[in-house]
């Protein structure tokens, strides 16, 4: 396993897009590499940022099968219309440990840890400008701590590689998962380190900044039911210094136009070599209608039916959810047709969600791939003071409330509400109408104590309370030879 994590180090240098003229990188010997700023940036790009992409099928974010595409898949909020062997598992609750797509996150992203371990360690002793190593540092503790945090959502404790066994791939070291202790320090501190030579907005589109470290903390926070700490995450991504905001209209946040808006946190960029996002490719059924006709449309993914009736009449983000249209061959989609060509199960609303890049020339869109925004901020902020206090505040009807008038609909008043188990329901119904195809879905109805009995709902009659988690691959349990146990239920 060691030699295996050596080797993408390697392959992660050779693939940076920095350019790094013709001086030879095929194996990296801390003895020639890195030797200047230019190398230890080169290595921070490939090693570190190379995972926190959306390049085609390739990146946690990537429109295939990212933890936002998986995640959400397991819940009300999405569906694939491709009936195969990959896709229903995660609709019907269905899935093993050698079930590829709830395992790969793992299987691509997991060695990544140890990737940026070594990264950290062989920056260390480069010679640069106090600020600019404060930056890559800072940079690689973001990435370690954000990667580990979406394993750990995912699949609970993991292997934590150590330096020691890194340096020496040939000793054949089984590193254990860690215990759930030793996992949640590791995040937190990884976290709150980057905060220290991150800049508050990054001035670079697409890099780390603390406006994003402070999100992913925030979302930490919340997965470990710590409110109090959430609250502060939130209450710091308030203040003027960020610059966040809400768009005035919700489809502008996903458009060619508005890339880098007030709204978005982070996103997978093109500034970066590493954002061809195929989302259309996915989403968009093969008569839907588009200015540009080059666009593939393969009609994979769907909002389902019965999330969809939940929207209240007159909300603005069904103009980019949409339920009704006349294709370019001049025939009617809507639910009752839908229904008709993929089943009750396996059919709903198209999720455009993005604008149309009129360059495409087929595959793939130039788009910013959204990863994080600022209302998922506000309506996270709301629920933490909620929950924290164990009371309704003006303030958190506030927060919720600005995402809802963004959305066109009227706000809540202190009458609506029936006391704090009423306004949490509230708030996941409005974090699912905003923020769908986004990948919070799962995670929220996990920690609203939800998730299990909303697929049971559905007629899933194969989940497990144990599948809040989801399996390790089997092939890591046994090359893992006792040493690395799997999840309960599995």
């Amino acid at each position: 396993m060691k030699k295996l994590l050596y080797t993408v180090m390697c392959c992660c240098a050779l693939a940076s897009c920095t350019n790094l003229d013709s001086e030879r990188y095929d194996a990296i010997n801390p003895d020639f590499f890195p030797t200047n700023e230019k190398d230890a940036e080169a290595l921070v790009v490939g090693g570190v940022y190379a995972p926190f992409r959306s390049a085609e099928y390739s990146g946690v974010f990537s429109t295939a099968h990212s933890f936002q595409v998986i995640g959400d898949m397991s819940t009300d909020i999405a569906v694939c219309c491709w009936v195969n062997d990959s896709w229903i598992p995660l609709t019907t609750h269905n899935w093993t440990p050698n079930h590829s797509y709830t395992t790969l996150n793992y299987t691509d992203y997991a060695k990544y840890l140890g990737t940026m371990t070594l990264t950290l360690d062989r920056i260390s002793n480069v010679e640069m400008s106090d600020e600019k190593k404060a930056l890559l540092v800072a940079e690689t503790h973001l990435g370690r701590g954000w990667l580990a945090f979406l394993l750990y959502d995912f699949y609970g404790p993991i292997p934590i590689p150590t330096l020691e066994d890194l340096k020496n791939p040939l000793d054949e070291v089984i590193e254990p998962r860690a215990t759930q202790e030793e996992m949640t320090n590791f995040i937190e501190t990884e976290l709150t380190e980057s905060l220290k030579g991150l800049p508050t907005r990054t001035t670079q589109f697409g890099r780390f900044d603390k406006g994003l470290a402070y999100t992913i903390l925030m979302k930490y926070y919340m997965h470990e039911k710590n409110w109090a700490k959430a609250e502060e995450c939130g209450r710091e991504l308030l203040k003027a210094e960020y610059g966040y905001g809400l768009m005035d209209r919700y489809a502008d946040i996903f458009t060619l136009e508005n890339e880098g808006n007030k709204e978005i946190i982070f996103a997978c960029t093109e500034e970066r070599g590493t954002n061809l996002q195929l989302w259309h490719d996915h989403a968009l059924p093969g008569n839907y209608p588009t200015q540009n006709t080059a666009i593939q449309k393969w009609d994979g993914y769907k909002v389902p039916w019965p999330f969809y009736r939940t929207f209240e009449e007159g909300d603005d983000r069904l103009s980019v959810l949409v339920g009704e249209y006349v294709g370019a061959d001049g025939v009617l989609f809507n639910e009752e047709s839908d229904i008709a060509k993929h089943g009750n199960l396996y059919s709903g609303a198209v999720p455009v969600k993005y604008g149309e890049d009129p360059e495409s020339t087929g595959d793939g869109s130039q788009i910013d791939l959204v990863v994080y925004r600022y209302a998922d901020v506000l309506t996270l902020l709301s629920e933490a003071i909620v929950r924290k206090g164990n009371a309704v505040t003006s303030e958190a009807l506030d927060l919720l409330n600005q995402v809802r008038v963004r959305a066109k609909l009227n706000p809540y008043t202190m009458g609506d509400v029936k006391g704090v188990d009423d306004f949490l329901q509230k708030v996941l119904d409005e974090r699912g109408h905003e923020l769908w195809f986004e990948g919070v879905r799962r995670s929220d109805l996990i920690r609203h104590g939800q998730f299990i009995q909303n697929a049971r709902d559905r007629g899933c009659t194969t989940t497990k309370d144990e599948f809040v988690l989801f399996p390790l691959p089997q092939a890591v349990i046994n090359e893992g030879k006792g040493k690395i146990v799997q999840n309960p239920g599995y």
